[in-house]
């Protein structure tokens, strides 16, 4: 492969700051770091003046399905009247929607600055090889690297939740009732098949384990998918006590907090993280950190369903490993990770006054960063630093942004909206420029969105409505159970 000297421009080198220097860049790495000025006989020279560089933003959880569910989350939606009421959206998706819910969000990804994810997309009633490889492929083409881990469980909402089957009456708990999900053991046969044939080099993009979330798997499914784990060394991730309402029903269910329950059935290591850790108290925090596993922290879905604040700064005091994601792009309203970073530092300032108790802004920026690869399994992944992947986004520095410019990262963090976003590289190519993506038609894209919408939407009208009465009867089990707690 061909190297590149990019020049001319501001680079944000190592965990340190801005400054005037070149990357020569070999391959998929950033060969060297060398001086303003510095030339090299044989590569390519690319000019970046105007430009600020950064390392590509990692989103350490999102969902690609969410992609063709935009505006499809009530406004007074709750995470559990959300998965009661949203179904039918995931509902008779083809293979090929897969793919195109996976491009559609890298796509956006992309264009806002992010060039790697945490992806647990869901296919119903149950993964398949097929579908899993489907979504893998899209990635590959498009160019974005990503974590592909199906989305499983064992158990429906109404299985899960102690007590909310029997808030039910009528047709209407006949039809709750009669949901069910595949067998634990046919699920597990799938996925190992579909990890142990993976499609597409695992430079870029890497299997994963999803389990949903701990209270809708059996204990002889989480473990059994921690053996997974373990035996192809990938990540796994769930959603952790994202509401109160999980950690309630844990106390009810296991007569313990969700950590430690996790703990018990040996799920806890350096591959595990969980999504969310909203209502983590500080004895699950510390056993996380002992296990040194993470947590992704997704603010703006939290904001969005009302699930609360997360303790970041309780989290990463304690030793637990922070990343930053979106969440999917309809309980989040988006893919863009300058946003989630944005929220992650600014929300802290609303829960003290404490002004050493704030998410500085080097803070969000390193753990959307080199914080959220750490939880996809990444190495050398996040930094501008010799050796480590050329995953690079060019902002306009003339942008409205960074005029006047003063302090740069801090101006990155706190106003950055994707804006800026000019150039974007993946693995020493360039994926995105000229506002346009270089490696798949976004005008077709959109076209096949519009159509695979419209079919899902008309197909399942009748789950629709049953999902929506569903989801009332949830929210008031959910008041309940949360009031009396």
């Amino acid at each position: 492969m061909s190297r590149t000297l990019i020049h001319g421009a501001q680079v944000l080198v190592g965990t340190g700051d801005f400054a005037e220097v070149s990357l020569l860049i070999d391959g998929d790495r950033i060969a060297a770091i060398l001086p303003k000025g510095e030339t090299v006989e044989d590569a390519k020279d690319l000019d970046a003046r105007d430009r600020l560089i950064i390392p590509g933003l990692v989103n350490g959880h999102t969902h690609s399905h969410g992609a063709l569910a935009r505006g499809g989350v009530p406004d007074d939606a709750i995470l559990e009247t959300f998965l009661a009421g949203s179904a039918w959206l995931n509902i008779g998706r083809s293979h090929d929607d897969l793919a195109l819910c996976a491009q559609l969000s890298a796509v956006e990804l992309i264009r806002k600055g992010c060039t790697a994810c945490f992806d647990l997309f869901i296919e119903l009633p149950g993964p398949t090889v097929a579908g899993t490889h489907a979504v893998a492929q899209a990635y590959h083409e498009v160019g974005l690297r990503a974590v592909v881990a199906p989305m499983i469980a064992d158990q429906t909402i109404y299985q899960a939740l102690p007590g909310l089957l029997e808030a039910f009456d009528g047709p209407l708990k006949d039809a709750v009732a009669s949901l069910s999900l595949p067998d634990w053991n046919s699920t597990m046969a799938v996925c190992a098949e579909a990890l142990r044939h993976w499609p597409v080099p695992t430079d870029r993009v890497r299997p994963g384990v999803g389990p949903t979330i701990p209270l809708h798997c059996s204990e002889s499914f989480l473990q059994a998918c921690a053996r997974l784990s373990e035996e192809m060394d990938v990540p796994l991730q769930t959603h952790l006590a994202e509401t109160r309402m999980q950690q309630v029903m844990a106390q009810r269910k296991y007569g313990t907090s969700l950590v430690e329950h996790l703990s018990t059935l040996g799920l806890l290591s350096a591959r595990f993280s969980g999504a969310h850790g909203v209502w983590l108290s500080d004895p699950e925090m510390a056993l996380l950190a002992n296990a040194q596993a993470g947590i992704s922290h997704n603010p703006m879905s939290n904001l969005r369903i009302g699930s609360g604040i997360a303790p970041v700064r309780r989290m990463a005091d304690a030793g637990v490993a922070m990343g930053i994601g979106t969440d999917a792009s309809n309980t989040s309203d988006g893919q863009n990770m300058f946003e989630a970073t944005r929220f992650a530092a600014t929300l802290s300032r609303a829960q003290t006054i404490d002004s050493a108790e704030w998410v500085r802004a080097r803070e969000a920026f390193n753990m959307a960063t080199i914080g959220s690869a750490r939880l996809l399994g990444f190495d050398k992944l996040g930094q501008i630093a010799q050796g480590w992947a050329a995953d690079l986004v060019f902002l306009d520095a003339g942008y409205c942004h960074y005029t006047p410019q003063r302090n740069t990262l801090d101006q990155i963090v706190f106003a950055e909206t994707g804006a800026a976003v000019r150039e974007v590289m993946i693995a020493g190519q360039m994926v995105f420029a000229g506002d346009r993506m270089l490696t798949l038609d976004e005008t077709a894209l959109r076209a096949r969105a519009i159509a695979a919408a419209e079919r899902i939407t008309h197909a399942n009208a009748d789950a629709r409505v049953m999902n929506a009465a569903a989801a009332e009867v949830v929210k008031g089990f959910c008041l309940r159970n949360c009031a009396a707690h």
